[in-house]
């Protein structure tokens, strides 16, 4: 393998030939082109559908109400339907073993003030699982927890922009701001991977939004997260019983959408899991065809080039060289040309993705198309085995035949 001489024969034969070795690496190059361009865009695609679901935790379901839309059991259309804590300690109860994380929400619009600071924003009243569904990420203080539930304090943790807009760079914790003109104590500043918008959101105890803005049990929505050892198959089997159930709690018509609906991360990652899967399955089907037309044209070219060069494996053979010798140095030929040229391809369709992906983002939603490092290790591999082929065939073939006929060759 490191016989300099053997080398030194390899590239002048490289060099005699340049348009043959040119034509012998285009296929292979082009191939791995077009592989490393569609693997990298459907990874793109991969990465938009994971970004869009970056701010909730993987195992998400939400339970939401409204108005019924069909009549049931002698109730009118257009009945209003409302969640209650009854319904949340329900499901608490009744799916204990296949729940993770629970949480109530109350959403409200309110003005936060802090001195001549002020500005309306979305408070969220939670409980304590929810900073977990929500992937919410604490920078200072803390969450709301179970005795701020218990005493029903007005305690409220802040979204980093809503720190920035009300205090700029001074300390916030242990501070007091005003929320609809109520005193409320800033306990935690919170930061999230949804963006801004999530991060002038804010949030205070369920049971002090409760108390204070509206004096009832009413709940906005139900979230939760289902047990993680679940299957996606069981997951989705659990949010269909438990929407089946609600309903019939309820008094709702089995088809009816508006009234109440259960919004499950399980169906929404098993139709990624399935679409995405199908996409790679089409990047693998028409790269390997690509590349087997590589492989194809290279060990066709090195057919000819190998009957051009029968004479001189005829003198070889004469002069005592072994077979071995033979392919050994068609073989390295084969291997250096595929692997140059496979390299040029996944380099140039690298930079290709590096120039294109701000504008695939922007126009097609493609996010960070790029080729993850395992890939272009296995297609390195698949170079040097491709290289090997080609070459090994035609060669052992050539080093076969006897030196009195190869020196008869024409």
């Amino acid at each position: 393998m490191f016989d300099l001489d053997r080398w030194r024969e390899i590239f002048q034969s490289i060099n005699k030939n340049r348009l043959r070795s040119v034509m012998s690496g285009f296929t292979v190059a082009f191939a791995i082109l077009l592989f490393t361009l569609l693997f990298g865009i459907v990874s793109g695609l991969s990465n938009s559908f994971k970004s869009a679901f970056a701010d909730d935790a993987q195992n998400f379901m939400k339970v939401r109400v409204w108005k019924t839309s069909k009549p049931f059991k002698g109730l009118q259309t257009g009945r209003r339907v409302q969640l209650k804590n009854k319904d949340y300690n329900y499901i608490a109860d009744e799916y204990k073993n296949k729940i993770q994380y629970q949480s109530a929400r109350i959403f409200k619009n309110f003005s936060i003030k802090y001195k001549n600071e002020a500005n309306a924003y979305s408070v969220t009243a939670v409980n304590p699982d929810h900073q977990f569904l929500e992937k919410t990420i604490i920078d200072e203080g803390r969450y709301i927890n179970k005795r701020d539930l218990k005493e029903k304090s007005k305690n409220i943790v802040l979204g980093r922009l809503i720190k920035k807009d009300l205090f700029g760079e001074r300390p916030a914790l242990g501070k007091r701001v005003n929320v609809n003109g109520s005193s409320y104590l800033v306990i935690g500043i919170f930061s999230d991977e949804g963006g801004d918008n999530e991060e002038r959101k804010a949030f205070i105890p369920i049971t002090t939004a409760q108390m204070m803005y509206g004096n009832n049990d009413y709940l906005s929505e139900i979230v939760l997260g289902y047990d993680p050892n679940l299957s996606l198959d069981r997951a989705v089997a659990f949010g269909n019983q438990m929407e089946r159930d609600l309903r019939e709690r309820m008094n709702i018509h089995p088809d009816d959408q508006s009234a109440l609906s259960v919004r499950n991360m399980a169906e929404a990652n098993k139709g990624i899991g399935q679409f995405m899967g199908i996409l790679y399955a089409i990047v693998i089907l028409i790269g390997s065809g690509t590349l087997v037309a590589g492989i194809i044209g290279i060990s066709n070219i090195m057919i000819f080039v190998i009957k051009e060069r029968t004479k001189e494996f005829g003198i070889r053979k004469a002069l005592g060289a072994q077979p071995s010798s033979i392919v050994g140095m068609v073989v390295q030929e084969s291997v250096l040309i595929t692997t140059i040229a496979g390299y040029l391809g996944l380099s140039l369709g690298t930079y290709i993705l590096s120039l294109i992906g701000d504008s695939l983002e922007k126009d097609y939603f493609i996010k960070d198309p790029s080729v993850s490092a395992g890939i272009v290790i296995g297609a390195t591999v698949v170079l040097i085995l491709s290289g090997l082929i080609a070459g090994y065939v035609p060669a052992k073939r050539a080093a076969n035949i006897k030196p009195i006929e190869a020196l008869r060759a024409d």
